[in-house]
């Protein structure tokens, strides 16, 4: 087995010289480091993981935090599964892990547990389901972590979020401009900013084209695909005039095109529908779903990036990706 004092007898250098070059110490000239990482790869070398581990203190693994609840229908979440594919290849390319741990909403002991045992260098969360609780705890741990989102309470963390009063605003506009005059909103749960922003996108451009927003227009359900057609259904009972609806996540986009549809309503004939994310699914929906794009891998690589900037610098991001209008069949 070739060891470290082998590769630093055939390059004539130190150990520790070898050690730093193969960790890409800055202190380690361009050529004696190439020198040293060919003469490793001729050798076959790799540095031991766990001994590095231990050494530095440092796992080079995060984690993505993720919340299960119930889908009766086994359908995931689509536009977290883009995200943690970005974050994973942002963190490949700089030589991370990334660990995914499954949480509960109000639970924070995955925190602790993770860090004291040098597990992982830091969390990436998605704000629409972290609870105040694991926000604080993490505070108190002084545990590095970027969120998906801008947290509603607490500031000084990373974070990374779509524009979301410009997409609710856009959204609204495009179904304006077809000519729509009855348009409904149907957002995730009402306390999460950004779909409190989304609404207030809607209401901002109802409000230019000289409307006032309806009460009646407006519904709420939870992310999945069952109490978005439950709430699609009450609308449509509520206000049967209605002749297109924003919908804030394709997901429940789809399943509203199904409910419109069992009510005897075609889509966008009678009933124009916009959704939110262009996760891949939607360009393949019937028809193909008009949406607001938030490009989940890209968001999942800035996650990526931008926490492990933090971890090395300590410098704290607040980066915002533009949302864009994709024009499909469904409105």
């Amino acid at each position: 087995m070739t060891t470290i004092a082998d590769i630093a007898r055939l390059a004539g250098v130190s150990k520790s010289t070898v050690s730093r070059a193969l960790n890409d110490s800055p202190l380690i000239g361009g050529e004696t480091k190439e020198r040293i990482r060919a003469i490793a790869e001729e050798q076959q070398f790799q540095l031991n993981a766990s001994a590095r581990r231990l050494r530095t203190k440092q796992s080079h693994t995060i984690a993505f935090v993720t919340y299960a609840y119930k889908l009766e229908s086994g359908v995931p979440d689509v536009f977290m599964l883009e995200l943690m594919s970005g974050a994973s290849g942002g963190l490949h390319a700089e030589g991370y892990d990334l660990l995914v741990i499954p949480a509960k909403p109000k639970d924070a002991s995955w925190a602790r547990e993770y860090l004291d045992a040098g597990r992982v260098d830091g969390f990436v969360l998605l704000s629409a389901m972290c609870s105040q609780t694991q926000y604080h705890t993490l505070a108190e741990l002084g545990a590095p972590f970027i969120t998906w989102g801008v947290l509603p309470w607490g500031s000084g963390n990373c974070s990374v979020s779509g524009d979301s009063l410009t997409g609710g605003r856009v959204a609204t506009e495009h179904l304006l401009e077809q000519g729509r005059e009855r348009i409904a909103f149907l957002g995730g749960p009402a306390q999460v900013p950004e779909i409190k922003d989304r609404h207030r996108g809607y209401e901002d451009a109802l409000a230019a084209a000289g409307k006032q927003a309806d009460p009646a227009l407006v519904a709420h359900a939870h992310w999945t695909e069952q109490e978005a057609a439950e709430a699609m259904r009450e609308l449509l009972a509520r206000a049967p005039d209605l002749d297109a609806v924003f919908v804030c996540s394709d997901l429940m986009a789809l399943a509203a095109m199904d409910a419109i549809r069992e009510a005897g309503r075609g889509v966008p004939d009678d009933v124009a529908v916009v959704g939110y994310d262009d996760v891949s699914l939607a360009r393949h929906a019937n028809p193909p779903l008009t949406t607001i794009r938030q490009n989940g891998p890209l968001a999942g690589q800035l996650l990526a990036r931008n926490l492990i900037e933090h971890l090395r610098t300590g410098v704290v991001t607040n980066v915002t990706i533009p949302a864009e209008l994709v024009v499909r069949e469904s409105a």
